[in-house]
């Protein structure tokens, strides 16, 4: 049966909850009190003339008409007790108590609280003398510049005072006067980014909600008098994922657990104002409900129903429902004031254009407005907030303004700016110069290391001239070109390998501008770190100068930035910038100039670069090697890591007299896309191209990624060089010619030839890539049975459930291997038998349905698992992995999933039985333990083994060392194990003993054995044998 609820409010808040209830099919009519224009009779929303402020009045007012929600969007009654006196007369009600609700309506205790429980926050002092005030003003050592006043029914809650002496005065104002109340609070003024981080919670669990931006001052720039927020957009691009998981859990559940242990338990929506310090991120102010505009972009990324979240938070079932949000979407909202807004404003002024503003997709929310012979007429400081969602900010923004510009009333004031700190702060390419406009610390230059024979003169840091005519050059032109190395540079932190990162960067920059014909003149770099290691800075700047004097230009210098608290340990970001010339008429025109019948060179790459390493560390995440592994293939000694980051070749010295002799049509390095993309950068759109990849040599890495991922010839193409590292077009008659001159310093092949444009399918084809792929392996990675098997359909992914209890530490690496491209399984289900345990909020994170099935409830092990049964038939279930399960699951359960349950034990069975493995291997000699991934069957069997991950044991671990360590093994193998049985290469035997099929192939697997035998990756020792 449909609810009807009631909205206690007027603003733009209150038209944003009614909105998103009323999309509801649980919600029959919302009515909303006093409410405004906008939510007057507008579909299942109406106006209700209840008096709020009288609870009893309330209460009755929600008797008379079957109200079965109240939500409170104004602070001042959740002060008052609003929810409790609902509460205790038998209304359902969603927000805080009045003691809970302390936080946001009482800032000493706010501030008490926090540094009781060690919660960072700004320093403060309460005050009830303004003389005593005025004293800590003026005598603190940090700036002692904003005053707040107590009581909710400030009118001005907070002054942020410009001086000291300012701040004196504020206290004069408000303490003598009394108009805030008779305690104020002096804090400490904070400088950083803002932030505002919401969640709902039911007293246990945390849901956070994706974090938003409010811009309180009122004009463009951050300039005029503060507000309540003139705009905000969500989510907020330039804080990174790792940060709001700080926050999550150190910051939200933290306020949450100790608002519950001073029995103040905590339901409803937090909002906590953040500023990202560079002493870490510390804590503003409290709000006790959405705050006002960040509801209006954060309610419309709300996938679930907005009332069932509710709902389940009233309940105390929060964990079982976490709610969702759009991931690929970003909302903006600009809010229109009256004129004169904060301070004294007219009313009455008609309001235009809201109907096309809707016409035009986009949600008008209404706060200061209400209805005058049939007129929408302003009413309020804050008239109305236009929100608009898209697939990014700069898209929002623009779309939002646009409903702005359509909506009309006289002195209408709002901001166009509204976001410009994550535009700005988005683009990764930036972030050098970003920082530098946001004034960090400890800038340093660093000057000319390497001077070719050019004219160059020293000023200071960067600048400096370049005398082209000393260089030879009549009509010239100057090309440009700045990059950076994207996710390489972060396989190389991991690998802490630091020595050919300069050289990559060089090569990719020189190599860009050597697509316009142009000659590297000199070269700059901007280096960023948390922390500065002279080591690697040094490290780096040597690779710089020696590619530098390989392409013949000059390393112009380096500014390097310490910028606190935005990268952890060993982190750094790196660009370069070069700047090159070519003669006016020697410019590479290409895009015009290719043709039917003109010919491909190819030029041998060293390596993979660009984008293809994304990919590369998403299937390291489910391989059985890490960086540190022996490079797969005939690679020497050298290791997995060492290949990876082999860097890019200059072509520059050996192409630039062949490109300048006219007979090249037009060049393209293949650096940050694959093959494909590559090749399409060279190719008009009136012809197509055939490669055939047999023509040229594919070195092993690309076989292995291929096999190891998974992946399809077409994501190979699309994704990676192939081995291909530059491409020249040429005329047919001049290929042998050009080909020679070439291959007297590089290596390189005829590779292809334009045709005649393809009107089916992909404009550009690569023939024989799968062959070639095969051909590349003398270890026959792959097999005859993967090139017959290339036409057949994919294999849908077999759908997986995990049983946990809260003391698991897999689940994780489950979820992210099953969002790989190569994965087989899909994660459909989270079953947990403890309510509130982190795997659940983990899952509903990742958006996966999560049941609890509380074993306490049970009479009996059967009738728990019968539910469970009956719960994964529901999800079709095929596969389950037990990922800290705690419960013994009874022998018919098990018979009835035999072959389909996956749990990992902490020993390599069968050398440690039982007991504690991780003490036992210490003090009984091992020297090596690990993990196993294995069948589960009614009785144990070591020839269930499918896949095990050795660790050895060393000399100073502890039984904590060595646990933490088998921990991290078995979330490299757990994956690894469901991928073997979801893509049929395990399977259980009828006798119990692990079977390996030929199926496997594509998996990487040797799958010589087609019968029933143990895995080739178990550890066996032979019997009283120690390991």
């Amino acid at each position: 049966m449909a609810d009807r609820v009631l909205v206690i409010g007027s603003g733009g808040r209150e038209h944003a909850l009614a909105w998103k209830l009323a999309q509801s099919p649980h919600v029959k009519q919302v009515f909303v009190a006093p409410g405004n224009a906008g939510t007057a009779d507008n579909g299942k929303i109406s106006n209700s003339a209840v008096l709020v402020s009288n609870h009893t009045i309330v209460t009755q007012f929600c008797k008379d008409h079957n109200i079965g929600l109240v939500l409170v969007g104004q602070e001042a009654l959740l002060a008052a007790g609003i929810v409790d006196d609902l509460r205790a007369a038998g209304v359902r009600c969603f927000g805080p108590s009045a003691k809970a609700a302390q936080l946001a309506s009482n800032t000493s205790f706010a501030k008490a609280f926090l540094d009781r429980h060690g919660i960072p926050t700004a320093r403060w002092k309460a005050f009830t003398n303004p003389q005593e005030a005025c004293r800590f003003i003026i005598s603190t050592d940090f700036p002692a510049r904003v005053v707040r006043a107590r009581g909710p029914a400030a009118r001005k809650e907070v002054t942020i005072a410009a001086s000291k002496e300012e701040a004196c005065r504020a206290v004069q104002e408000i303490m003598q006067d009394r108009m805030f109340g008779e305690v104020v609070v002096i804090e400490e003024l904070l400088q950083g980014e803002e932030l505002s981080c919401l969640c709902f919670t039911d007293g246990v669990t945390v849901a956070s909600m994706p974090p938003a931006q409010a811009h309180k001052r009122l004009l463009d720039g951050d300039q005029g008098p503060n507000t309540g927020g003139m705009g905000a957009y969500c989510p907020v691009p330039q804080v990174p994922e790792v940060l709001l998981e700080k926050i999550n859990d150190a910051i939200l559940q933290h306020v949450v657990d100790s608002m519950r242990q001073e029995g103040a338990a905590y339901v409803g929506v937090l909002q906590t104002g953040l500023m990202l310090t560079k002493d870490g991120v510390k804590i503003l102010n409290f709000k006790c409900q959405f705050g006002d505009p960040q509801c209006q972009v954060i309610l419309p990324l709300l996938k679930n129903d907005f009332y069932e979240v509710i709902q389940a938070t009233i309940d105390g079932k929060l964990c079982s429902f976490m709610p969702a949000w759009s991931e690929n979407s970003t909302a903006v909202c600009v809010v229109m004031a009256s004129p004169g807004y904060p301070g004294d404003y007219d009313k009455g002024m008609e309001v235009t254009g809201l109907l096309q503003a809707k016409e035009l997709g986009l949600q008008v929310f209404h706060a200061g407005t209400t209805l005058k012979d049939g007129r929408v007429v302003t009413s309020g400081g804050r008239v109305l907030s236009i929100t608009a969602v898209k697939e990014d900010l700069m898209k929002a923004l623009g779309e939002a303004n646009r409903g702005v510009a359509a909506i009309r009333f006289k002195g209408a004031t709002y901001r166009k700016d509204i976001g410009h700190r994550g535009i700005r702060l988005s683009f990764p390419p930036c972030r050098g110069l970003i920082y530098k406009e946001r004034c960090v610390e400890a800038v340093t230059n660093d000057v000319l290391f390497h001077q070719p024979k050019r004219s160059i003169v020293k000023i200071r840091g960067f600048t400096g001239f370049f005398d082209l005519k000393a260089c030879g050059y009549d009509d010239p032109i100057l090309v440009s070109q700045t990059k950076g190395l994207g996710s390489k540079l972060q396989v190389a932190q991991a690998c802490k390998r630091h020595d050919t990162i300069g050289q990559d960067l060089v090569a990719v920059c020189v190599n860009g501008i050597l697509a316009q014909g142009a000659e590297p003149l000199f070269f700059l770099t901007y280096f960023s770190c948390g922390k500065l290691d002279v080591d690697v800075a040094q490290t780096i700047k040597e690779g710089i100068a020696e590619a530098c004097r390989n392409a013949g230009c000059a390393f112009l210098g380096r500014e390097m930035a310490e910028v606190t608290g935005m990268y952890s340990s060993g982190e750094y970001d790196l660009a370069g910038f070069v700047v090159g010339a070519v003669e006016r008429g020697q410019m590479l025109l290409g895009l015009q100039r290719a043709d039917e019948e003109d010919v491909f060179i190819g030029l041998a790459s060293s390596g993979i670069h660009g984008c293809g390493f994304n990919i590369i560390r998403k299937i390291l995440l489910m391989s059985s090697l890490h960086y540190s592994s022996p490079a797969p293939g005939s690679c020497g000694d050298k290791t997995l890591g060492d290949v990876l980051l082999t860097p890019a070749k200059l072509y520059s010295p050996s192409l630039l007299p062949v490109l300048r002799s006219g007979h090249v049509k037009a060049f393209a390095f293949i650096a940050e896309e694959g093959l494909l993309e590559g090749i399409s950068r060279v190719l008009p759109e009136h012809v197509s191209a055939v490669l055939d990849a047999l023509s040229w040599k594919i070195p092993e890495i690309f076989c292995w990624l291929y096999k190891e991922g998974n992946l399809s010839e077409e994501e190979m193409a699309w994704t990676f060089n192939c081995g291909i590292g530059a491409v020249l077009v040429v005329q047919k008659e001049l290929a042998q010619h050009v080909l020679k001159d070439v291959q007297r310093h590089e290596e390189a092949w005829l590779i292809g030839e334009v045709v005649a444009p393809c009107h089916t399918g992909s404009h550009i084809k690569v023939k024989n890539l799968l062959e070639a792929l095969q051909l590349s392996s003398p270890q026959h990675l792959l097999n005859n049975a993967v090139v017959e098997s290339q036409h057949q359909p994919r294999r849908n992914k077999v759908k997986v459930a995990v049983l946990v209890s809260g003391t698991g530490t897999n689940l994780a690496a489950l979820i992210n291997y099953a969002k790989e491209p190569g994965s087989c399984a899909q994660i459909v289900l989270v079953i947990s038998n403890k309510s509130g345990v982190e795997e659940l909020r983990n899952a509903a994170r990742a958006g996966i349905p999560t049941r609890v099935i509380d074993h306490k409830l049970y009479g009996s092990r059967s009738e728990f698992d019968s539910t469970i049964d009956q719960v994964l038939e529901e999800f079709a279930v095929e596969l389950i992995c037990l990922s800290g399960f705690m419960r013994i699951l009874s022998s018919p359960f098990l018979r009835k999933w035999k072959g389909k349950i996956l749990n990992a034990s902490p020993s390599l069975f069968p050398a440690i039985k039982g007991g504690n493995v991780h003490q036992q291997s210490p003090q009984t000699g091992f020297k090596v333990t690990g993990c196993t991934v294995h069948f589960v069957l009614e009785e144990s069997c070591p020839k269930a083994v499918i896949h095990q991950e050795p660790v050895s044991v060393r000399a100073d671990d502890t039984e904590e060392t060595l646990s933490a360590r088998v921990q991290e093994a078995e979330c490299r193998a757990f994956p690894i194990a469901l991928q073997l049985v979801a893509s049929g290469a395990v399977q259980l035997g009828a006798d119990g003993k692990t079977c390996w099929k030929q199926e496997g192939q594509n998996l990487g697997l040797q799958g010589e054995k087609s019968d029933c035998a143990s895995s080739p990756v178990v550890l066996e020792p032979e019997e009283n044998e120690v390991v």
